[in-house]
């Protein structure tokens, strides 16, 4: 016997989420409840953006994290980046200031049950974002970044970096990060597998 899925307006799952106890993403009709993160997931994105805030603070752009909900259109997609930047201001998806819609950069921190999706299916849906130029997915079992860019002609171009001594360099703001200063704090000997 097939269970029926429920479908939900955007507006539906906004006033469902402003009660939520957890984070959902809403997946065109679907709402779908987030994993909870790991202390490696944390320490990453942590580091990411306290660089990157640091780096950007007296210029014309935000760096948020985890918190701050994206709108994506043209898939109907709510979801919740672990980091982001924005060029100037933010445009928002509706009155407040809970959810934007011009990322520059978006960076996601891969979990085993998220990283098929987060390479796949996500990333098309980020790639439709007028102003994206950027997307890293980076793995939180090893020292792994994989740095998508997007060229004048549209295409992305694929760059990775498996070194701990590799130095990143962002094209989307003038910023540099060793991988092992992303990776501080981690330990990979509790991963799952």
């Amino acid at each position: 016997m097939q269970t029926q899925t429920r479908y939900y307006t955007p507006e539906e799952y906004l006033v469902l989420e402003e009660k939520a106890e957890y984070k959902n993403e809403y997946r065109d009709g679907e709402i779908v409840a987030m994993t909870g993160g790991t202390t490696n997931h944390n320490e990453i994105a942590g580091n990411l953006y306290a660089h990157l805030k640091f780096a950007l603070r007296s210029k014309n752009y935000r760096v948020y994290i985890g918190d701050v909900r994206l709108w994506i259109p043209r898939y109907r997609q709510y979801t919740y980046p672990d980091v982001m930047i924005i060029q100037g201001e933010p445009i928002y998806a509706e009155k407040g200031t809970t959810t934007v819609m011009n990322p520059i950069l978006i960076a996601e921190v891969l979990s085993p049950s998220t990283q098929n999706y987060d390479q796949g299916e996500k990333f098309m849906y980020y790639r439709s974002i007028p102003e994206l130029k950027e997307y890293l997915l980076i793995d939180q079992k090893q020292y792994h970044v994989m740095q998508y860019t997007k060229t004048s002609e549209n295409q992305w171009l694929l760059t990775e970096y498996e070194d701990k001594n590799a130095i990143i360099t962002l094209n989307s703001v003038n910023f540099t990060i060793p991988l092992n200063e992303l990776y501080t704090g981690v330990s990979f000997e509790n991963t799952e597998s």
